[in-house]
């Protein structure tokens, strides 16, 4: 009796574990049947595509733009990594529904390898936390505060253009590192209130952590064998990686201390004075400006449960977003501009138009005069987004082209091939500014362009990167003539976090007469 007892027992727990596993694998089948009739390249049954990605930056771009002309017709196609479900999708009706709606606000999986470095502030967050901290931040983008920031742009711009002049002699030069030394002293300056002086010195240990620790993650995104923690942190390339943390991390811990007690400083003073606290922030201590840091140790001092843990999380995605991607942005701008002498040539006349031959900063008013560049600026993007594929999580069933996209699947948009659509932009290939005219923009689907991604989860300092950009172009083509030297085909972009040259940009630069 006793050993039929037991083998009563043993067969209830394996119908029990048999039982248990189909609840539990059922609804992963349902996402597997789902996702397996969507278009997309074959897989391996459980590694998924994840050895098939190319590990080298250039052919893994390439490689997906293949996959998308394969299914251009459809609009989009599906890739595994490991388990995990992807969707990329790149026509404008399939891309409003992930991004218009409010139900879709998750960022994906894949957003998470940025958390050691952001923790979870605007860009990374979601639900509660993010929409709080949206609804907090959107004021430090004001357009008074942007205004403010106009003196930092013109500051570094004009000391790039000093350093241009050493190079304007007609020779051949990487004008890569140039531009994106300055895109970094100006995003410290606006966002910590701090210069690292990368224009001066690009072997800055701030600058090279910055440059290591982008690559390292473009590497670990793609790379599910490198996902868990436990296995990265004893490689070499997660020993670099915490090691790039501990620069970037301590230099933003150390300028918040430094900020905050000058703030306790002033406001402690201001009280001994009986002096009434100003609404307004005002500048602390020397400096002659605010920083967005500063903006947001006021916040904490009017409401402490925002924490320095806090600050330093949206500090560093100020420092993330606004450096790399403006960057990359001049830098294609520059390479259009010097591929086509007839769209540099109407720039030179409108800079002229507004600025004559004086030295005089670029102000916020001078924009509205400046409409080709704006122009060229939203061109360049068009066919060099800065960031050429950014993902959500379907928080819900989605439907994409009559396709039902399971709750969890990845979603993506390829903004690269996006823009290219034919349908919107006729000769997709050209450069061509005059296309965002007003008047030949009023018919465009509005989600046939969305550098700056759109809905509730668009870019909040889209402005911020519009406002820098122009400053910097107009510095550079008021004085110089440039001609780019490279073939597109010897570029070879990177297209993962940021999409860029792989080897920077080589131009030609004469100073005009």
């Amino acid at each position: 009796m006793l050993g039929v007892g037991i083998s009563f027992v043993s067969l209830s727990l394996i119908i029990c574990l048999i039982f248990g596993g189909l609840v539990v694998l059922r609804p992963l089948f349902k996402t597997w049947q789902l996702i397996s009739q969507l278009p997309g390249p074959k897989s391996h049954p459980l590694f998924g595509h994840a050895f098939q990605l190319e590990r080298e930056a250039n052919a893994f771009f390439m490689q997906i733009m293949r996959w998308t002309q394969n299914h251009r017709h459809f609009g989009l196609f599906r890739i595994w990594l490991g388990f995990l479900p992807c969707v990329l999708t790149f026509k404008a009706e399939s891309v409003e529904p992930i991004l218009k709606s409010n139900k879709h606000i998750t960022k994906s999986y894949m957003y998470t390898f940025l958390h050691p470095w952001l923790g979870t502030g605007l860009l990374t967050s979601t639900g509660s936390k993010w929409q709080t901290r949206r609804k907090m931040l959107t004021p430090t983008f004001h357009f008074k505060i942007l205004n403010d920031f106009m003196d930092v742009f013109n500051e570094q711009a004009e000391i790039l253009v000093t350093n241009l002049e050493q190079k304007a002699d007609g020779t051949q030069f990487n004008v890569f590192f140039l531009l994106t030394a300055c895109v970094l002293d100006i995003i410290c300056e606006t966002a910590m209130g701090e210069s690292v002086n990368a224009q001066s010195d690009m072997e800055n240990e701030y600058v090279k952590a910055v440059l290591k620790l982008s690559e390292l993650l473009q590497e670990r995104q793609k790379s599910p064998w490198l996902w868990p923690d436990f296995i990265y942190n004893r490689l070499s390339s997660g020993k670099q990686h915490a090691e790039c943390l501990r620069i970037l991390h301590g230099m933003t811990i150390r300028v918040i201390e430094k900020h905050g007690a000058e703030l306790r400083e002033q406001l402690a003073k201001q009280k001994a004075e009986g002096a009434v606290s100003s609404a307004e922030p005002r500048n602390i201590g020397k400096r002659k400006r605010l920083a967005f840091l500063d903006l947001l140790l006021y916040m904490q001092n009017e409401d402490p449960s925002f924490t320095i843990d806090d600050i330093r999380e949206e500090v560093d995605t100020f420092m993330f977003e606004g450096h790399d991607t403006t960057a990359a942005a001049a830098n294609w701008a520059m390479y259009m501009l010097g591929s086509n002498p007839e769209a540099q040539k109407r720039l030179h006349e409108e800079l002229d138009s507004v600025f004559g031959g004086s030295d005089r900063p670029v102000t916020t008013d001078d924009f509205k005069d400046l409409k080709y560049l704006e122009c060229v600026v939203k061109e360049t993007l068009r066919l060099f987004p800065s960031v050429p594929i950014f993902g959500r999580t379907a928080d819900k069933t989605l439907s994409l082209n009559g396709c039902e996209i399971p709750e969890g699947t990845q979603a993506f948009v390829l903004t690269y091939a996006l823009h290219r659509d034919e349908r919107y932009f006729p000769e997709p290939e050209k450069f061509n500014p005059e296309r965002f005219l007003p008047e030949n923009s009023v018919d465009r689907h509005p989600f046939a362009y969305v550098p700056f991604s759109a809905g509730p989860r668009n870019c909040i300092g889209q402005r911020f990167a519009m406002f820098e950009e122009k400053v910097i172009l107009a510095h550079i083509f008021r004085k110089f003539k440039a001609e780019a030297v490279q073939e597109f085909e010897d570029l070879k972009i990177h297209g993962e976090i940021v999409l860029r040259p792989s080897a920077g940009i080589e131009i030609k630069l004469t100073k005009r007469k």
